[in-house]
Formats: structure tokens, sequence, C-alpha cells
């Protein structure tokens, strides 16, 4: 058996280790693409060119998108507020592990969806919300509820959200930028510029980034998301100190093969299990597991259970 604390410093390690290689690989795509702008464009090789003007609209972007996180991802869902009278259960327990956790009570909104999922969002514990569907409601006991829930809580305290926003904001530079450099190669360039065998050797290197970086920036990206996950998980049985209710909430959710029509490609990784039920079967798994946002609910049960 893992004491609680010793499985949550272990995550945040791994979760450190991924986070501080995924800046320096950015750090390092950012600076071999701008280079190879500069051969391109035929300006001395130094200069940063281009990446200020996508570091302004990658930042623009990504900071709308998670100022109004919340209210964006609530309205593509459908959610509506959640009223006390009628959702008793919901709010009860939310306000127990509040007190519980010393979070400010967030928002709370229902999904009328008879999948059962739940997702957290907001910029910060005091613009947080917390949304659930009526299957989760429905179909989890109070136990099992308050190991999703407080999953969910903690990943608010862990400001997950501004952590992925973050990350976001580093993919949208490689992609960007990568994503430039291929579209002006395409149609054409200064190869006359393009002189000597270092220049040369750059401008390939560079290519080659263009081509890779974006992938590889994004499978890292996927690799913070599971990892966050485990760490929410942890943090559930810190709140909760009953492992046994959130092992039985993913078990149920794991069997319940209904889609969660509401959920889409953007607000997918948000959910506490996958909402498309998708699974991968095969000598494929390990592969398509890395395209994942969640690591496989049978992981994270078996992590849970060493905390048992």
């Amino acid at each position: 058996m893992k004491n609680i604390y010793e499985v949550q410093s272990a995550n945040k390690t791994k979760s450190l280790l991924i986070v501080v290689g995924f800046g320096v690989f950015v750090a390092l795509s950012v600076y071999i693409l701008a280079q190879a702008l500069a051969v391109y464009m035929g300006y001395e090789v130094g200069g940063l060119g281009m990446l200020g003007i996508a570091l302004i609209i990658s930042g623009l972007m990504s900071f709308v998108g998670y100022w109004f996180s919340d209210k964006i991802v609530l309205g593509i869902s459908g959610a509506r507020l959640a009223d006390r009278k009628r959702d008793f259960l919901f709010y009860t327990v939310v306000e127990n592990l509040c007190i519980a956790s010393g979070l400010p009570k967030p928002k709370l909104y229902v999904i009328e969806d008879t999948a059962p999922n739940a997702f957290a969002t907001g910029r910060d514990p005091e613009h947080a919300v917390v949304c659930a569907t009526t299957g989760l409601l429905q179909k989890l006991d109070r136990t099992e509820l308050e190991g999703v829930i407080a999953h969910e809580l903690t990943h608010i305290k862990n400001f997950d959200t501004r952590l992925m926003s973050v990350v976001a904001v580093l993919v949208g530079i490689v992609a960007l930028l990568g994503d430039w450099f291929l579209r002006m190669n395409y149609y054409g360039g200064k190869s006359d510029e393009r002189k000597g065998n270092a220049s040369t050797f750059l401008f390939f290197l560079g290519f080659v980034f263009a081509l890779l970086s974006p992938i590889i920036a994004k499978l890292i990206q996927l690799a913070i998301s599971r990892r966050r996950e485990f760490m929410a998980d942890a943090g559930s049985v810190a709140i909760t100190r009953q492992p046994q209710g959130l092992i039985s909430a993913l078990s149920k959710i794991a069997t319940d093969h209904e889609p969660l029509e509401a959920a889409n490609k953007a607000t997918a990784h948000l959910y506490i299990v996958n909402p498309f039920k998708e699974k991968a079967k095969g000598a494929i798994n390990s592969f398509a597991n890395l395209f994942n946002t969640h690591p496989p609910i049978e992981e994270r049960i078996k992590e849970l259970q060493k905390m048992l």
C-alpha cells in the first residue's frame, strides 16, 4: 500500500519533469524554426523575426479562451445552472467537500444527459465551475459522487486549467511557426539567399522541425493532461480519505458505454473520463493511448487500489 502523500509527490515530480522537458523542447523548436525562417527570408540569422507575431496571436487567442473558458465550455455543453432543491445531493456534496478542502464553493451546472460524467473549468478557484451530468447524479451513490467531485475540486485547487492554457499557448506557437515555415517553402522562397553549408543545414533542420515539432508538442500536451488526471485522482483520495469511492465511481462510468452527446473534441479533455467511450484494442492499444487525453481507467483504478 502506498501513502497518499507519496503518490501525490510522485505524480508532482513526474508532472514537473514533463513540463520542464516540454518547455525545453518548445524553446529549442522555436529557436530552430526562427533561425530557419531568418535564412528563408534573407535576414541575419539570430533574429527572431516572425516569432513575435506568433507570440502575440497565440497569446491573444489563448487569453480569450482562458478568461472566458467557463462560459465557452458551458455554452458548448448546453449546461443549466444547478438548483439547490432540484439537485440537492449535488449541492450538499460540493459544499461539504469545499469545507474539507478549504476551497470556495464553485458555481454548479448540470448537463441533461444520461451518460455519467463531470468536469471542472474556470481560470482560478474564485471563478471555478463544476458541472455534472444527470446520469452521474442518478447512477452514483453519495460516496462515489464524493470521489468524482473531489477529483474535480483537485483540478481547481491545482490550477490545472491555468497550466493547460499555458501549455496550449506553447503548442500554438510551435504549430503556428511550423505552419508558416512550411507554407512559405511551398509557395517558393529566396533560395539564392540560402548560401553556405551552415545555412543549408539550418534550413533543412528547420524543415524537419516544422514537420515534427507540432506533433511532438501535441503528444507532450496530452501526456501532461493524462498526468494531471492521476494527480487529481490522488487529490480526491486526500480530500475524501476513501479511495474505494472513486474506484467504484470509475468502474461504474467505465462499464456505462453510452457516449456523452454534449461533448466534442474541444471539451473532451475536461471530463473525468473520455466522454466518447473510445477503446483501442490489440497491438495498437499502447500507441493509441499516446493520443488520448485520459489515461486508461484500468491504470487509474490500479493506482488508486495501491492506496487502499
